[in-house]
C-alpha cells in the first residue's frame, strides 16, 4: 500500500506540473497525465480558453493523445492522474475508454462527477467501472486553484 501512495504521489507531482504551465497560460489550472505501466503516454492541461473548446478539459486530451498513442480508444491498463476530480463528461469518457484507475487531488463540490454530485465512473450499471482513488496532494491542487482564481479576481496576469 505503501508503494501504491508513493507511485500516486509521484504522477500526481506531473499532473500538477501541468496545472502550473495552464495556470501561466491563463487557463483553469488542471493537469492531467495518462500512466501505462511505469511510462508516461500523455500529459496536458485545460485548454478551453485558448482553443474556445469546452471539451478541452485536462483529461479528455489525455484521454484523445493516449488513443492516438495506442491506436484504440480502449484505455485498459492505463492509469489516469488528474489534480482535480472529474465532471460529467469526463468521467463518462472514463468509462468509455475502460479507463483502469483514477487518481485525482481535489475534489470537487460543484461539478466533481467521481464520488461528489455524481460517482459516474463507479455505476455498475455501465458498461465499465473505474477504481478510483482521490484526495491525492489535494492541498497542492487547491492551493494552485484558488491562487489562480484569486489573482484572475484581482486581474492579476499570469506569471
Amino acid at each position: 500500500m505503501e508503494k501504491i501512495l508513493q507511485n500516486d504521489m509521484h504522477w500526481m507531482r506531473l499532473a500538477l506540473a501541468e496545472a502550473e504551465k495552464g495556470f501561466r497560460k491563463r487557463e483553469v489550472p488542471v493537469g492531467a497525465v495518462l500512466i501505462s505501466g511505469d511510462e508516461v503516454i500523455a500529459a496536458g492541461y485545460n485548454r478551453t480558453e485558448s482553443l474556445s473548446d469546452p471539451t478541452a478539459h485536462a483529461e479528455m486530451t489525455v484521454i484523445q493523445k493516449g488513443a492516438k498513442h495506442f491506436g484504440s480508444w480502449r484505455l485498459t491498463g492505463c492509469s489516469l492522474y488528474v489534480t482535480l476530480e472529474p465532471c460529467a463528461m469526463c468521467a463518462g469518457a472514463l468509462v468509455l475508454a475502460r479507463m483502469d484507475r483514477l487518481v485525482f487531488g481535489a475534489y470537487d463540490p460543484k461539478a466533481g462527477a467521481c464520488g461528489t454530485l455524481f460517482n459516474i465512473v463507479r455505476d455498475e450499471r455501465l458498461n465499465h467501472v473505474v477504481d478510483v482513488r482521490g484526495g491525492v496532494l489535494a492541498e497542492d491542487a487547491i492551493k494552485v486553484m484558488q491562487t489562480f482564481f484569486k489573482d484572475l479576481r484581482r486581474g492579476k496576469e499570469p506569471i
